[in-house]
């Protein structure tokens, strides 16, 4: 009888496929080594396949897809609830095949190699972003039991580090001095590549027309752009801005009961990097809302007049994430409303 679903739980080496026939009996359950997994379902017809959204995941689904197949990922939450009993690979793929089946089930877009070749940009950036706070952080420390303070700020350690590097540097034993030049010298070098990064960012962003048209926001720039665009592509799997901003964890937690509706505090699920990012984006919002609240909008002036700094800031980041699937899915510039 003809397979018509099969649920693939993913791994290093060994797979596990779990399919079942038209009648809901399971045809097989059986592991597969990774070098046969594309031979195996070429000789499948075509069929649905689920997969756990998790790492490689939009890999088999593209080449899954090129055979033929109906390929849905979901979120590995979303297919917990399905495990009857225990955790073993088995259990996992039947789970997964039970759950691509659901009518209210979420699904994750496959990302395309160009998506995810940009998205690599940010993750080695954010990489090295958080290692250059570890040097700096780390040679402070070590100058502060010689009693050497360095005020805050990347601009003061960096300049530290080029007196370093040009024999400027305060009086401290030889072997102490050794190891801050070699720190020094790995937070310049390291600092140089965030940069040549931001560099080869900035210049896809100029080549892409969605990053383009999301820079027409205001306190999205071609970093934050370039990052959205590789993560949500043109944010069509989204039915409403509501959701995207759900998905990326800007929206209140919902605690209701009873008929009395609760709201709590942001979710913060979803995608954390990309939350950051847009929050970061509003925080600069209001920076210029205070020097300069002339160029702002009247709806950010109030619920900055209304609200804490921080509280408002996550509500500017929430509207925004309703504007940038607007954008998205109309493929327009934005545009401000108007006072009548």
């Amino acid at each position: 009888m003809r397979i018509t679903t099969i649920g693939l739980d993913l791994a290093k080496n060994i797979f596990q496929v779990h399919g079942v026939t038209e009648d809901g009996s399971i045809a097989f359950n059986k592991p597969l080594r990774r070098a046969r997994v594309l031979p195996f379902f070429a000789k499948l017809e075509p069929c649905l396949i689920g997969i756990e959204a998790c790492s490689s995941a939009h890999y088999w689904g593209r080449e899954l897809t090129a055979l033929g197949h109906q390929v849905k990922l979901m979120p590995p939450s979303y297919v917990k609830p399905y495990v009857k009993r225990g955790k073993s690979d088995a259990a996992d793929a039947e789970a997964i095949c039970e759950a691509v089946t659901r009518p209210t089930m979420r699904f994750v877009e496959i990302k395309s190699a160009e998506q995810q070749a940009l998205l690599s940009q940010h993750r080695a950036r954010e990489v090295m972003v958080g290692q250059r706070t570890q040097l700096s952080n780390t040679t402070r420390g070590l100058l502060g039991e010689f009693g050497v303070i360095i005020p805050k700020g990347l601009d003061h350690i960096r300049r530290f580090a080029e007196d370093v590097k040009r024999d400027i540097y305060p009086d401290l034993p030889d072997v102490a001095l050794g190891v801050i030049q070699s720190l020094c010298q790995q937070l310049l070098s390291l600092n140089v590549r965030i940069i040549e990064l931001g560099k080869a960012i900035a210049d896809v962003a100029k080549a892409d027309g969605r990053i383009k048209l999301l820079q027409t926001i205001p306190g999205i720039g071609p970093n934050n752009a370039s990052a959205i665009v590789a993560t949500i592509g043109s944010a069509h799997q989204f039915k409403s801005g509501r959701d995207l901003a759900a998905w990326i964890g800007l929206t209140p937690l919902n605690k209701s009961n009873g008929g009395k509706e609760r709201l709590g505090k942001i979710s913060r699920m979803g995608d954390r990097y990309l939350r950051q990012l847009v929050v970061v984006g509003m925080s600069s919002r209001v920076r210029m809302a205070r020097s300069h609240p002339e160029r702002v909008d009247p709806w950010t002036l109030s619920i900055l007049e209304r609200k804490p700094i921080r509280l408002a800031t996550v509500a500017m980041a929430n509207s925004t994430a309703h504007i940038i699937w607007a954008v998205l899915t109309k493929n327009q510039p934005y545009a401000p409303r108007t006072a009548a």
